[in-house]
């Protein structure tokens, strides 16, 4: 059994703990597998990597990559992330250019892009390139991309009338 899925580094190819990877190379893990504890962390959403890395301040690589051998799959309900795993052997298959993960952004459903812009810095070309999108993403795009925080003053989330 494997899995595919999305795996993003530092600009030089270190993860967060400073281990150095190649493209092209398999990897194995010691050990029990599991998530948060041991073995190499993928995500089936390559948006969902970006939860790891601060890609608004640093350049990070964002990996195609390969799971095999023990897999543990965990999802986070709380914050909404699912189908994330830790994998006993890793292939890097290869880093997807800013155009790549541009595309495969615009396909994305809403929710998903929301989170995508929340956590990826895009010049202002990129974010006319992702559109038609919608007034829910169009408020994260102000609010994260162009930092005007006041985009969601006076919306009243908690379910109470406000009249």
């Amino acid at each position: 059994m494997y899995v595919k899925g999305f795996k993003t580094f530092n600009h030089d190819m270190t993860n967060r703990y400073g281990v150095k990877f190649e493209i092209g190379k398999l990897y194995i893990s010691s050990g029990f597998v599991r998530f948060k504890y041991n073995g190499f962390h993928l995500c089936n959403n390559f948006e969902d990597t970006l939860r790891y890395f601060d890609a608004f301040n640093e350049q990070v690589n964002i990996c195609s990559v390969l799971g095999y051998g023990d897999i543990d799959v965990y999802n986070d309900e709380y914050y909404g992330y699912y189908d994330m795993y830790a994998v006993q052997k890793l292939y890097i298959d290869s880093i997807l250019s800013r155009d790549s993960i541009l595309k495969m952004a615009k396909e994305l459903p809403n929710y998903r892009l929301q989170r995508f812009v929340s956590l990826y810095k895009l010049t202002e070309e990129e974010i006319d390139f992702l559109k038609p999108y919608t007034d829910d993403v169009g408020n994260a795009i102000e609010y994260y991309q162009h930092q005007k925080i006041n985009v969601y003053e006076g919306s009243d989330n908690s379910g109470k009338n406000n009249s």
